[in-house]
């Protein structure tokens, strides 16, 4: 009999209005390449975006958004199961579980937490943003996976999600698959475009290429792109940031390895090779741009797909709580 594939679970938040090429070669790039080898659980994690102020109107709007530039990107419902997070009452069910088995101290210790509310103040800082990883926690063990692809920021909120996995099994018995951290592979330097010291960010407009942005708007952000002294084209992130980066993403843009590019690219003018980094970007965002614009036309569609992804993800979420609720001696329906 087969082996059964390896189950990976991922999800993203509905922030923007569209990914930016840090997000696609970063991570989402080895997200359709793992339909190839693993079971997938893809989730658009719009609880997680309650935890900022926020329009309502905004949020539905990009979550489908969301939803749709997944699919645009090549991510198939029919081989992975793609959902939305509040679809799926379980998440919440399952994070009171968790919480009740978390320290106080453990959740406090959180970097991000610890960040932004010494950037906020203590007083301003919810409840929702304290827990934020415990219900990242029952995201991923809702549904048994054996890994989480994440990048360095993540790594502590999974080691949280594995001590309440180990702490609830050896508790109350047996219960939650214990994940492995996933480390992201692909072009994990895909900087910001006005500061190759900073990683790409929704937060830099100008210094970040968005996936929904036109081919003018792209082109204009490279040309615009911070350059290095000298003015031959040369990968060396300690004297050519700038440069490399723009190496970087046109090796990304182009599937080619960092080192063939940067040959291919050496001694060129900053000009010609601005435009080529340009032309390439152009040339594979434009159709996932023109596929998400035609899933958000037709939002019937779009919102069927939804549905049909959480009710496939509910069959594997209802179960893990049921046994969850069971080894807690909880009583069930008709129980």
């Amino acid at each position: 009999m087969a082996e059964q594939a390896k189950r990976v679970l991922s999800g993203i938040q509905p922030t923007m209005d569209s990914f930016h090429i840090g997000n696609w070669f970063g991570a989402l790039n080895q997200w359709v390449d793992l339909q190839e080898t693993h079971e997938c659980y893809y989730c658009v994690v719009d609880l997680h975006a309650l935890t900022v102020n926020h329009d309502p109107k905004q949020i539905k709007q990009r979550t489908l958004a969301s939803f749709a530039q997944l699919l645009a990107l090549g991510i198939d419902p029919n081989r992975s199961v793609v959902f939305v997070q509040s679809h799926l009452a379980e998440h919440s069910q399952l994070a009171w579980v968790l919480s009740c088995i978390a320290g106080y101290g453990e959740a406090a210790r959180m970097t991000q937490f610890k960040d932004k509310s010494q950037k906020e103040g203590a007083d301003r800082a919810t409840v929702g943003l304290f827990t934020y990883p415990v219900l990242q926690a029952a995201d991923i063990l809702l549904y048994q996976p054996t890994a989480v692809p994440v990048g360095d920021d993540q790594k502590q909120h999974i080691e949280l999600t594995r001590d309440l996995a180990q702490r609830f099994n050896s508790t109350y018995g047996q219960t939650f698959t214990i994940p492995q951290t996933m480390t992201v592979v692909g072009n994990s330097r895909v900087l910001d475009l006005q500061d190759p010291t900073a990683k790409m960010s929704k937060s830099s407009p100008s210094g970040a290429v968005f996936l929904m942005d036109s081919a003018s708007v792209i082109s204009k952000k490279i040309k615009s792109a911070v350059t290095d002294s000298g003015r031959e084209v040369s990968y060396d992130f300690e004297e050519k940031p700038g440069i490399s980066n723009l190496i970087g993403l046109l090796a990304a843009a182009t599937k080619r390895p960092i080192e063939e590019t940067a040959e291919a690219v050496s001694g060129q003018g900053y000009g010609s090779f601005k435009q080529l980094v340009a032309d390439e970007l152009v040339a594979c965002i434009e159709p996932i741009r023109d596929r998400t614009s035609q899933l958000l036309e037709d939002p019937s569609e779009l919102t069927a797909l939804i549905a049909r992804g959480a009710t496939k993800a509910g069959v594997t979420a209802r179960q893990t709580l049921n046994m969850t609720y069971q080894r807690l001696g909880l009583l069930g329906p008709g129980n």
